[in-house]
């Protein structure tokens, strides 16, 4: 059942060139310079190493002006004023930021900077974040870098931009790049999408990639005519378990894995193969640039140039508990971090053992204050443990169970379980209320926001509820001998709808005018094919997440190597 593919790939088989180390790309570069005054800006996503492109790529174009965008740009004292209330006091929560790039550059430096642009006779190279603000280039190549290799460089020492924080706090160094690094990239990276001449990929160190922009947005309108799977990523966690070691071919010598994202377009990568090049682009690139094709326009009418809905594992197998939590009410997350909506969710239970439980809902007669009151003993007191016992319903869990959580419903997963978690996209709002005493990986005490979960703790979801509206809430659609569909949630107050199918033969499904995020729950193997010979057939395998753009509206499902009539399980998510 190892099958699990770490490395997919959307293969572009018309292109005109793809290029690997500086050596090859400084060379290509050089053939595109037509005449003796040329402008070439290098345009950084924030995080690129650009010292390393400094060294390696414009000294081999030998210009005659260099200039280093971000020198231009305000220092970080500055620059950390303008969105103090953006980053606020918090460790992990802040306010989303909708300023542009421009905005934190000195216009007077910009101005002398333009000013020594239109003197130059010869070659003249910008590079850096902000590259293409100086003035614009005859020839613009744009750095990329996805966000989990962001994360990955402030984990090492990394700093966020213009700031000296080395050592700072990670949860602190991604809380900026999340709430305003990233989306100020992203909005000039939109604006400039039809005028790149060559993409980047500069996630590997001394590895870079490049194709032509033609090429690349090439490549991204092929991935929404297929199904596709973005790149997954593994991370170890505090509670993390030894299932996904096993089944996902994962090194063996790690400690452990507790998280998997395979299905979060807003974090994973995309690779795009090339020949004999495979260069890696943020997923979230595809989304902005071809949102009705990805996700329907009924869909992209209602959220934007967002993909709503996200799949990713917990694995406590062998671990422990996850942290006591409860997520943002919609009102709450509108009003204090300025998301448009809030982090509705589920468990779907791939697996787990005999003694395997989910703590959901709250019991009767619960008082908040109390509640609050023993959560806030339990932090502030070395050696006392919140009663949980007292308050929180704990649920045994058995596999292909499906626990709906909509957001204000406090909740938990046991140890001993692997979780295919369905939820929301917006991921980073979990206001942890209670985490069984630990400190995170890092040494430091992991953050619990009770101030903020004591507002969106909902008494309501009491024992008897929580029974009879999250908990297996399955209804039988569709039945023969050899096929079974069911609605398995999620919430009615929850917008995303999951279908699970129960398959021995070929089946149709539709994508109901939405994106649909897939996983194959039961079985080895299945293909993925079209009705009308649009894409070619898309192998997937047990524990895979895949999407299917909104655009192919009806596909098919076979199971591979059926010989026993076992029952194979897919399950399908949607936006209502």
């Amino acid at each position: 059942m190892a099958k699990y593919d770490l490395y997919p790939e959307i293969k572009v088989s018309k292109f005109q060139g793809a290029w690997r180390g500086y050596e090859q790309i400084a060379e290509e570069i050089k053939k595109s310079i037509r005449k003796e005054k040329t402008i070439i800006a290098i345009e950084s996503y924030i995080g690129v190493r650009n010292q390393e492109i400094k060294e390696n790529l414009v000294n081999a174009l030998q210009p005659e002006l260099e200039i280093f965008a971000d020198d231009l740009a305000f220092d970080g004292d500055t620059i950390t004023k303008m969105v103090k209330r953006n980053l606020t006091d918090d460790r992990v929560f802040g306010v989303m930021s909708h300023q542009t790039l421009d905005e934190f550059y000195d216009p007077d430096a910009l101005k002398k900077a333009e000013s020594e642009v239109e003197k130059a006779k010869g070659l003249v190279v910008i590079y850096g974040t902000g590259a293409s603000l100086v003035t614009e280039p005859d020839i613009l190549i744009y750095a990329d870098l996805a966000r989990w290799e962001c994360q990955c460089r402030y984990r090492a020492g990394g700093t966020n931009w213009k700031v000296s924080n080395s050592e700072e706090d990670a949860l602190k160094k991604n809380k900026r790049g999340y709430f305003f690094e990233w989306r100020i990239c992203d909005r000039l990276k939109d604006q400039l999408h039809s005028q790149i001449d060559f993409l980047l990929d500069t996630n590997v160190e001394n590895d870079p990639k490049m194709v032509s922009g033609e090429d690349y947005r090439y490549g991204l309108s092929l991935t929404v005519k297929q199904p596709f799977r973005v790149v997954p990523y593994f991370d170890a966690s505090v509670w993390g378990g030894q299932w996904m070691k096993e089944k996902f071919n994962l090194d063996p010598e790690a400690e452990n894995f507790g998280w998997a994202f395979d299905g979060v377009p807003e974090e994973n990568s995309l690779y795009l193969r090339y020949g004999d090049v495979r260069v890696e682009v943020p997923s979230l690139n595809v989304v902005h640039q071809y949102p009705n094709e990805l996700l329907g326009t009924k869909v992209h009418s209602r959220f934007g140039r967002e993909f709503p809905i996200r799949f990713d594992y917990l694995d406590t197998m062998e671990g422990g508990n996850l942290s006591l939590q409860v997520h943002p009410l919609t009102e709450y997350i509108q009003d204090k971090f300025g998301m448009h909506y809030t982090q509705d969710e589920s468990y779907y239970i791939l697996d787990a053992k005999e003694d395997a439980t989910v703590y959901l809902g709250v019991k009767d007669d619960i008082k908040l204050d109390e509640m609050i009151g023993d959560l806030e003993k339990a932090q502030e007191e070395s050696g006392y443990r919140f009663p949980d016992e007292k308050y929180v319903n704990c649920f045994p869990a058995k596999k292909h169970d499906h626990f709906l959580i909509p957001a204000g419903t406090v909740h938990c997963g046991g140890s001993n379980v692997v979780v295919l978690e369905i939820s929301a996209t917006p991921y980073i709002f979990t206001f942890k209320l209670w985490d069984w005493g630990r400190i995170g990986l890092d040494g430091r005490p992991r953050p619990v926001h009770i101030n903020h979960g004591k507002e969106n703790i909902q008494l309501s979801r009491t024992t008897d509820w929580v029974k009879e509206n999250l908990i297996n809430h399955v209804q039988v659609l569709e039945e023969t001998d050899s096929y079974k569909e069911e609605r398995t949630g999620l919430h009615e107050l929850e917008f995303i709808e999951t279908r699970r199918h129960w398959f021995e033969k070929p089946m149709e499904l539709d994508t109901k005018e939405s994106v649909n995020m897939l996983n194959l729950v039961e079985g080895d193997t299945a293909i993925v094919e079209s009705l009308d010979g649009s894409f070619e057939p898309y192998e997937v395998h047990y524990g895979e997440t895949f999407i299917i753009p909104a655009q192919l509206k009806k596909y098919k499902v076979t199971p591979v190597g059926n010989t026993d009539k076992e029952k194979f399980g897919l399950i399908q998510a949607f936006v209502r």
